[in-house]
């Protein structure tokens, strides 16, 4: 599978970990330590799909999800907050429209089921909006 993932976590063990698992997918896999360096690889990556951690420094994982969904350019980027979080950063974390959960520690199964559905999906909703330009003669 191909797709772009952008993974953010301060735990350099915990990024190398789920890149090489979603590189041997077929993965192309950029890193970030937090949600602030994350905006900014964002902005000239174009990632498919975002895991974010929830606890990190500068920027935590919860912001950083509301402030990608509150800009048109990365609101339809799909996120999926790969996390040890309880009930209440599930919760905080739907509420800002996070798509996909995934508790720490993580099956590399799970992990790599939820990451391709959400690249699929944004794979799909990039060749609709590619179809309605066309037809609209845009």
């Amino acid at each position: 599978m191909s797709g772009r993932v952008l993974v953010v976590d301060d735990n350099k063990v915990i990024r190398q970990l789920i890149r090489v698992n979603l590189e041997l997918e077929g993965f192309e896999v950029m890193t970030a330590a937090d949600g602030a360096e994350c905006l900014d690889v964002v902005q000239r990556a174009r990632p498919d799909v975002v895991t974010l951690d929830v606890m990190m420094p500068r920027l935590d994982g919860i912001r950083t999800a509301a402030r990608l969904r509150a800009d048109p350019r990365t609101r339809h980027i799909g996120i999926a907050i790969i996390s040890a979080c309880t009930q209440v950063e599930a919760e905080q974390g739907a509420a800002v429209g996070a798509d996909a959960f995934l508790a720490k520690p993580f099956e590399p199964a799970e992990l790599v089921r939820v990451v391709g559905a959400l690249v699929r999906r944004a794979v799909a909703e990039d060749q609709s909006e590619d179809q309605t330009a066309t037809a609209s003669g845009s």
